[in-house]
C-alpha cells in the first residue's frame, strides 16, 4: 500500500509525468494540469499520432495546440521544462527520454497513455510515487499501481486488481462506422500526404502513399485522424481515420472517450494520494 501523500497550497506543484503525445495522453494532461500538476509530455514514435488535432503532439514539430484551455509547449531541454512550469496553463511537451525527467526531478505520477496495446509493458512502480497504466497490457501489482480500461465496452473503468482487457481489434461506433473508418499500414515505410487533420474526403480519393503506394480513403468523410507527412510507420498501425457523420463531424478537442479516460486517472490519482489506499473499480461506459 502507497503512503498518503498531501502537499500544501502554495507547495510546488507535485510533477506528473505522461508517456504519450497522442490524443489520450493529451487529455490526461489536460485534466491532470487542471488538477494543480506540473506536466510533461515524453513523446513515443510507436505508434504514430493521428488524432493530432485533439493532442499535444504537434507542439514538437513548432504549432501550437490549445486542449481544453491548457497550452502545449516544447521543451528541449530541462530548462525549457522549467520555464514552462513557471506559467501557469502550460505544459511541456517533449522529446527528452524519461530517464532526463527523472534525473531532474522525481514525479509524483508517471501515466503510460502510449497506447501500445501488442507490446511487453514495462514496470513503471518504481519510477513515480504512483505509476498508471492505460490501456491493454496492465496488471496492477505487476507493472502499474493503477490501471484505467480504454476498451470500447468499459472505457474509463478504473481497475485496482486484476488485469485490463486485452486488444480485440473492435472499434468504437462513430457514425455507425467502426473499424472501417480506419486506414491500417501494410508495410514499414515512409508515409506521405498532402492533407490535414478536418480535410473533407471522399471514398477512392488517394490520401496519401505509403512506400510509394496509395492510399485511399475508406468511405466519405472529414479527416479526423492522420499521421504527419514525412514519418516513417511501422506495418499494421493506423495511418488514418475518417469521421463520417457530416456536419456533426469532430477533429479537435477533448472527445467523450477522452473525458472519461482522462477523469479516472485524475480520481484513481487523487484516491491513492490523499489515502494511500487504491480506487475501486468503476464503470464508465462511453
Amino acid at each position: 500500500m502507497k503512503a498518503a501523500v498531501t502537499w500544501h497550497p502554495n507547495a510546488p506543484k507535485p510533477l506528473a509525468l505522461v508517456l504519450g503525445t497522442n490524443e489520450i495522453a493529451s487529455a490526461v494532461a489536460a485534466r491532470l494540469s487542471h488538477a494543480r500538476f506540473a506536466l510533461v509530455l515524453c513523446h513515443d514514435a510507436f505508434p504514430p499520432v493521428i488524432r493530432r488535432g485533439m493532442a499535444f503532439h504537434d507542439v514538437l514539430y513548432g504549432e501550437t495546440r490549445d486542449i481544453d484551455g491548457v497550452i502545449g509547449c516544447r521543451a528541449e531541454g530541462i530548462a525549457d521544462v522549467v520555464r514552462i512550469h513557471r506559467e501557469p496553463g502550460q505544459v511541456a511537451v517533449t522529446g527528452l527520454h524519461l530517464t532526463d525527467i527523472i534525473a531532474y526531478r522525481y514525479p509524483a505520477v508517471i501515466v503510460d497513455a502510449r497506447m501500445q496495446k501488442h507490446l511487453v509493458t514495462p514496470d513503471l512502480r518504481g519510477v513515480a510515487g504512483v505509476a498508471v497504466g492505460l490501456g491493454p497490457r496492465f496488471a496492477v501489482g505487476r507493472n502499474c499501481d493503477v490501471a484505467i480500461e480504454t476498451h470500447p465496452c468499459e472505457t474509463g473503468a478504473i481497475v485496482a486488481q486484476g488485469t485490463t482487457r486485452n486488444a480485440d481489434g473492435k472499434a468504437r461506433d462513430l457514425g455507425g462506422a467502426g473499424r472501417e473508418r480506419f486506414v491500417y499500414s501494410d508495410q514499414d515505410a515512409v508515409w506521405h500526404t498532402p492533407l490535414d487533420i478536418g480535410t473533407r474526403v471522399y471514398k477512392g480519393l488517394q490520401l496519401g502513399s505509403l512506400g510509394g503506394s496509395p492510399v485511399l480513403a475508406p468511405l466519405d468523410g472529414a479527416l479526423r485522424g492522420i499521421a504527419r507527412d514525412g514519418v516513417r510507420v511501422p506495418a499494421n498501425v493506423k495511418l488514418l481515420e475518417i469521421d463520417p457523420r457530416g456536419r456533426h463531424a469532430a477533429w479537435t478537442g477533448i472527445d467523450e472517450r477522452g473525458q472519461a479516460i482522462a477523469a479516472s486517472v485524475v480520481s484513481a490519482v487523487h484516491e491513492i494520494m490523499q489515502t494511500g489506499r487504491k480506487a475501486g473499480r468503476v464503470s464508465a461506459n462511453v
